[in-house]
């Protein structure tokens, strides 16, 4: 395993972060409570020390099953990250958003079902267009003095937005976000124009989700839409397959796997591990092979050609996940 620290707070974590979504009862293809805990404990031997989930997955579900592994294991060796915006296991008007309210509530729940006194990383899951940043802020601020929570991140949304937030804090003297978690693969770049050089500047972690671009960069493009994911994707709209180069995109990283004799997601993941501008990408599976696979990827080396003919085909796509 390879380690990093994370932008400015110092922890030092797996450059692989476990993504704990699939954790749960609410769909027929996420992993039950022994089954989550084979694949945590298969992340620990590996080397992986980061872990992320949230209130919302499914309905709380994924923190309590995290939290029960973690709690066999010396808690000061694990880097633990979840969520609030979305509604978990209450859903209620005050269940979601960012207000005072909901975020002290939410944060307690999320606590008492990760069984832990303090999470290292607490994360807004969106923006909140109902509830002033500055509210939002300092409710989160208040929540790191109290020693509820370490640091502080959000994820996806508009640069300006993420830049207005650092400004005020810095302003007011209120804790900043020190992560990113936004969406970035190798069809998905939006966020080269405005959010990383941000992050870059301000020592940012960042955490893309979905750096396999929900399943498409793990198979040849035709074969995308004849599965059950691919048309989950496609009926929720994510573009990722319809880029005017995606298609090309596929086609070089198929390509580059054969050379290689690895898989297409090994490359893709590789390309993540490499990218200055990724901290940890957040790799989310159901299969204890799958995560080995993205554990090997560490050890792919691509060159500055193969990179370069990997991002060469790019073009422009609709800004996506904000929502």
């Amino acid at each position: 395993m390879e380690y990093t620290t994370l932008g400015s707070t110092g922890m030092e974590v797996s450059k692989i972060c476990l993504g704990c979504m699939s954790f749960g009862s609410q769909d027929d293809w996420m992993l039950d409570a022994d089954e989550g805990r084979e694949l945590v404990e298969r992340a620990i031997d590996l080397g992986i020390n980061f872990f992320d989930t949230a209130n919302t997955y499914s309905s709380g579900e994924s923190e309590e099953i995290l939290g029960d592994v973690l709690a066999e294991y010396d808690r000061d060796e694990q880097v633990v990250a979840t969520k609030v915006r979305f509604a978990a296991a209450n859903d209620h008007r005050n269940a979601t958003g960012l207000s005072r309210k909901t975020i002290e509530q939410e944060l307690e729940h999320s606590l008492d079902r990760l069984g832990m006194e303090t999470v290292d990383l607490y994360q807004i899951h969106r923006w909140d267009y109902d509830t002033p940043i500055e509210t939002t802020l300092r409710a989160l601020d208040d929540a790191v003095r109290r020693g509820q929570v370490r640091h502080i991140g959000a994820s996806s949304m508009w640069a300006h937005q993420f830049q207005r937030a650092l400004h005020l804090a810095d302003r007011e003297g209120l804790t900043r976000f020190e992560t990113m978690q936004n969406l970035y693969h190798l069809t998905y770049r939006e966020e080269e124009r405005e959010m990383y050089p941000v992050c870059n500047r301000e020592d940012i972690g960042v955490l893309p989700w979905s750096p396999l671009a929900a399943g498409y960069l793990t198979r040849p493009h035709e074969e995308f839409t004849e599965t059950a994911r691919g048309e989950h994707e496609i009926d929720y709209g994510t573009p990722y397959h319809e880029g005017p180069a995606s298609e090309e995109i596929n086609g070089r990283v198929q390509e580059l796997a054969d050379e290689k004799g690895v898989s297409m997601a090994q490359i893709a993941l590789a390309w993540h591990f490499q990218n200055e501008n990724v901290d940890a990408p957040i790799v989310g599976t159901s299969s204890i092979e799958h995560l080995e696979a993205a554990v090997e990827a560490l050890e792919i080396d691509l060159s500055d050609s193969e990179v370069e003919y990997l991002e060469a085909p790019y073009q422009p796509v609709p800004v996506f996940g904000h929502e």
